[in-house]
């Protein structure tokens, strides 16, 4: 009797795993937490940051908690049925579905937590070091975004010296310039001077 090979029932499933870990990056944890007033108030951001200025400390971690389960979740599944390839995919199409989902429009977030659930997933010393690294600077900054972009920037650089080229790097990096691409309205706040600040 023929038998599928490991290989051949990764690939018969991965696509639907790829989508289903984009399904589960829309989940839109920002606006159940805090409600529709996150999206018209403060920055309009449906993310942590936001629901912070909005609603406050308890209610923006929930957030944050829920957007980095969405990246970490689907990777750890990715990684689980087809090792790191798979985990890749996954993480990247979560962040995706988490800045781009299809069920408000394609308008979502900034993917920072996103992302660095995937990352975690991944590369666990990295993202940690990047978490510390984000608190300091948004503490000195009062910038989340400024801690954004930094974290952005950092973590495919360690992840290059760390890995050297290649599928894991590129992809990392794809996902860095996403989501330095979704804070182009910050940057151009911060070279304008008015960038909103944490309280």
């Amino acid at each position: 009797m023929y038998r599928r090979s490991p290989c051949s029932y990764h690939g018969d499933v991965t696509p639907l795993v790829v989508v289903a870990a984009y399904l589960v990056g829309t989940f839109p944890t920002a606006t159940l937490v805090a409600g529709s007033r996150v999206t018209s108030q403060g920055s309009g951001n449906p993310g942590a940051s936001n629901v912070y200025r909005v609603a406050g400390r308890k209610a923006a971690l929930l957030v944050f908690a829920g957007d980095f389960l969405k990246g970490a979740l689907p990777t750890a599944a990715g990684l689980v049925i087809g090792g790191r390839p798979l985990a890749l995919a996954c993480g990247a199409a979560a962040v995706v579905g988490h800045c781009f989902p299809v069920t408000r429009r394609f308008r979502g977030g900034k993917g920072v937590a996103t992302a660095a659930g995937f990352t975690l997933a991944v590369e666990p010393v990295i993202t940690t070091a990047a978490i510390v690294a984000w608190l300091l600077v948004a503490k000195l900054a009062r910038k989340a975004s400024v801690a954004s972009l930094v974290v952005a920037l950092g973590i495919p650089t360690a992840v290059l010296a760390v890995r050297g080229l290649g599928a894991e790097a590129a992809t990392v990096a794809a996902v860095a310039v996403l989501v330095v691409a979704r804070h182009a309205d910050n940057v151009a706040r911060l070279m304008r001077g008015e960038e909103r600040t944490l309280r």
